[in-house]
């Protein structure tokens, strides 16, 4: 275990190497001079040469990138052109938001997904099966932008019954909308890998030899087969938690949300290229590092995993 563990480890830190090269690459190449943008209009030539020396952006590209990665090393991630602040305070300050939206949204897909997933492989071919298969596939097809937008529209503009938009005072009426919606197409996602791992337990003869015994249909489906038909689930849902604690852009933007989605968003419009890398650098490491999560713990539930590995390496 501890080897498989030490591999994936290894394996990741090419991941963030090129993560970080692509990044600054594409922040060198944005035609926006950042001394202009920092001083703005009116600014001489001798003081945007200055400002740019301070910076180091005079220096060739290699040595840009050295401080670059020098200064991820020791979790600098830049000073934002536009509000002069160090980048990782302007995160931190956005992420617990997208934290707890993520985590509403987490508990949303987990609930309903697995539930459908269940009646849909239970009731195979009946009203109920139908009808998951028929919301799952509008679900994954409907833009995620679209349907927050009707959800405003509907819930929000015509019936009155919940926030358009924002945060407000942070209750749970303004969590409903921006959770449902982002947890709109995992919710999907999940219901039809549980339906499908669902109906190959249900296939094994170990399941017919419970119902030959004459156990409860109820206590065959929640004792014996649901609890191995979770394994893959459980892989697709810490992914997508990975995912959704990143912040989702396109959900926190159309509803206003003060998360770190919005936040990168926002920094795209105003050229602030410091807060875009920083943030989807961010973004990147929390989806690496749920990704090698979910990965030591399926590995740990399943120990055929493990043994793979070793046998490709022989």
């Amino acid at each position: 275990m501890l080897y498989y563990i030490f591999k994936r480890v290894l394996q990741v830190i090419p991941v963030l190497i090129g993560v970080t090269l692509i990044l600054f690459i594409l922040m060198y190449i944005i035609p926006e001079d950042p001394a202009r943008l920092i001083l703005q209009k009116g600014a001489t030539e001798q003081a945007l040469a200055n400002l740019r020396e301070k910076m180091g952006i005079d220096k060739p590209l290699y040595v840009q990138y050295w401080r670059y990665v020098s200064g991820l090393a020791k979790g600098d991630l830049g000073t934002s052109y536009r509000y002069r602040r160090p980048v990782s305070d302007i995160l931190a300050e956005h992420y617990p938001n997208s934290i707890r939206l993520a985590l509403v949204a987490i508990v949303i897909e987990v609930i309903i997904g697995i539930f459908a997933g269940i009646i849909s492989a239970v009731k195979k071919y009946s009203f109920w099966d139908v009808l998951v298969t028929i919301s799952t596939t509008l679900a994954v097809c409907v833009p995620v932008f679209w349907l927050g937008m009707m959800f405003q529209v509907v819930f929000g503009l015509k019936l009155g019954w919940l926030p358009m938009s924002g945060m407000g005072d942070g209750s749970i009426k303004y969590y409903v909308l921006p959770a449902i919606t982002l947890a709109s197409v995992s919710t999907a996602f999940v219901a039809r890998m549980t339906r499908g791992s669902m109906l190959e337990v249900l296939s094994n003869d170990y399941i017919t030899t419970a119902y030959a015994k004459g156990l409860p249909e109820f206590k065959v489906i929640t004792k014996h087969a649901l609890k191995n038909a979770l394994i893959p689930v459980v892989t697709l849902i810490g992914l997508d938690l990975g995912a959704l604690m990143g912040g989702a852009i396109l959900t926190e933007t159309v509803f206003s949300w003060p998360g770190i989605g919005r936040t990168i968003y926002l920094a795209v419009l105003q050229r602030d290229a410091p807060v875009v890398v920083g943030g989807t650098i961010v973004l990147v490491l929390i989806f690496v590092a749920m990704n090698l999560i979910v990965d030591i713990l399926y590995a740990w539930l399943d120990p055929r995993i493990r043994f793979e590995q070793k046998e490709l390496n022989v």
